[in-house]
């Protein structure tokens, strides 16, 4: 799988962007910035914020796990007006990999590409349930010693001649030197790194899922699930009057699953009754049987009560 959209930002003061506004808005957080003494809040992205963590390297304080105490206090290193404060990468989730993958997948991608190397990054995975997970990581810039500090981004070094000694500047006063960077995070070959190790991962997970997907009594579940969560399937069943919908949520997995049923021996029984009482459907080939029984609530005690009844 290529990696068709990977975006990558730096967050600057300069643009009126901030750290701590960043993180509000991935987060969805209410978070006040004691830079700009403002709170920063994204109402519109609360109900689509899946999961949300900070993943610290070792050496970092604990105290820096919590949102608002790491980006201020990223907020306070920087004293210039135009301070590049953070790094923004923005990545897609591969659709068909389970949505209870994603944070696995997105946990080992930050620790791989970013913890490793000492950099923080507060990760936040959207899903919306249109089709189009992502996750957003945002990342710290400056590398920190052994107890935490933050260190200069960049130190001076000075030129030195065939001896190994300094050079003096023309005009007597002081000595010739220039910058180094005292960590390699802003090389530009670290972009093309980390969109082909995302894409590997990515594919990986991905080519589990599709194994995962190709035993013939998951695919055909699978593809019944996606019709009726993400192909609005459950519109039909919600607006059909009660005394037909066992008819018409059984009709849709017939029609859904016909030909593949037809490939790899699969049979299909409406309401048959396991011993238990009857449930919706039984999916069967040769010994192996699964069977389904599909409900729409909102009910918090209906899972608790289905897990009692199989």
């Amino acid at each position: 799988m290529p990696c068709p959209h990977y975006d990558i930002a730096i967050i600057k003061r300069s643009k009126g962007m901030g750290a701590v506004k960043s993180a509000a808005y991935q987060s969805a957080e209410n978070l006040y910035s004691e830079y700009d003494h403002k709170k920063h809040y994204n109402r519109s992205k609360e109900k689509e914020v899946f999961h949300k963590e900070i993943l610290l390297p070792a050496h970092a304080p604990p105290e820096y796990a919590d949102r608002s105490t790491l980006w201020n206090a990223v907020e306070k290193s920087e004293k210039q007006w135009n301070a590049q404060v953070a790094r923004r990468i923005v990545v897609p989730i591969p659709r068909e990999v389970p949505k209870e993958r994603h944070v696995k997948l997105m946990r080992e991608y930050c620790r791989n590409e970013f913890v490793s190397r000492g950099m923080v990054a507060d990760l936040a995975i959207h899903d919306k349930g249109d089709g189009n997970p992502h996750a957003h990581i945002l990342l710290t810039m400056r590398a920190m010693d052994e107890d935490g500090k933050w260190l200069p981004k960049a130190r001076k070094v000075y030129d030195l001649d065939e001896n190994g000694e300094r050079i003096r500047l023309p005009s007597g006063k002081g000595w010739k030197s220039h910058k180094e960077r005292t960590v390699d995070w802003d090389e530009p070959w670290n972009a093309e790194k980390w969109r082909r190790d995302w894409a590997d991962l990515a594919n990986r997970y991905l080519e589990e899922a599709l194994l995962f997907l190709c035993l013939p009594e998951k695919r055909g579940m699978e593809l019944f699930k996606q019709g009726v969560e993400l192909h609005k399937g459950w519109k039909i069943i919600r607006e059909t009057e009660s005394r037909k919908k066992e008819k018409v949520l059984q009709r849709m997995i017939d029609l859904i699953g016909m030909s593949y049923r037809k490939a790899n021996n699969l049979d299909i029984s409406c309401e048959p009754d396991e011993g238990r009482g009857p449930v919706d459907f039984k999916l069967s080939r040769g010994q192996d049987i699964t069977v389904i029984e599909v409900k729409l609530s909102t009910n918090k005690q209906y899972l608790l009560g289905m897990k009692r009844r199989f």
